[in-house]
């Protein structure tokens, strides 16, 4: 296989794994539901959602290969906030759930609902709290 060929497999891998790994896109805020670590916020899917210490109140600022490893809880273009959550538009012009001011991601590591393999990563990934 020709080097040009490797690089095209290689860049359908990614977009494919991103596929798999990107954050349901949702009109409905997260929800709380109970992990190993105790009480999270999770997804329409059920995955765990975190907060990064980095970000600003409703500024997120993971993007590039952050984003592609901590993916933005995407909000869909009709989502409205509730209770204690908002939406945010983010640089790139996709929205992106918050809770109280705080950005929220899931993490490519966690497989399945309930996983919390991304809590304390760097020290300033954490597991998004009710």
């Amino acid at each position: 296989m020709s080097n040009a060929w490797r690089a095209v497999a290689a860049v359908a891998a990614v977009i494919s794994l991103a596929t798999c790994t990107g954050a349901a896109v949702s009109t409905a805020p997260p929800s709380a539901r109970v992990t190993a670590v105790g009480p999270v916020f999770a997804d329409v899917r059920g995955m765990t959602l975190y907060t990064y210490d980095a970000d600003r109140p409703g500024l997120s600022r993971c993007y590039g290969l952050c984003a592609f490893a901590w993916p933005p809880a995407a909000a869909a273009a009709d989502a409205r906030p509730a209770g204690g959550f908002m939406v945010i538009s983010r640089a790139d012009g996709t929205r992106q759930w918050v809770y109280k001011g705080a950005p929220l991601y899931g993490y490519f590591r966690d497989a399945k609902p309930g996983d919390t393999a991304g809590e304390g990563d760097d020290g300033v990934w954490h597991v998004a709290r009710p």
